[in-house]
């Protein structure tokens, strides 16, 4: 998986939030407290996991530019044929009533 410089900025954001998270899991897991400390633990790995794996924001950005533009100024292959067969559709109704 290779990251670029915004990937990163936001990983490390992310670290900055969950490492102390995770200090303060291993610390309760020390103390005694192991079902509060493996929950904190197990909070902070999801901060950096499902962001990486699952929230990606360049997919994020794309769905959301995808719902907001018109079917045909996707480029994908779904809007380019409903384009295509309305036009053939209006073709067609031209050329029989003529």
């Amino acid at each position: 998986m290779q990251l670029g410089i915004l990937d990163l900025i936001g990983l490390a954001g992310t670290l900055v939030f969950a490492i102390p998270v995770a200090n303060f899991g291993v610390t309760k897991l020390l103390a005694g407290e192991p079902v509060v400390g493996a929950a904190l633990v197990g909070v902070a790995t999801a901060m950096v996991v499902l962001p990486q794996y699952f929230l990606d924001p360049k997919t994020i950005l794309t769905r959301l530019f995808r719902g907001l533009l018109p079917a045909r100024l996707h480029g994908d292959s779904a809007g380019e044929s409903a384009v295509e067969s309305a036009s053939e559709s209006t073709a067609d109704s031209e050329t029989t009533e003529q």
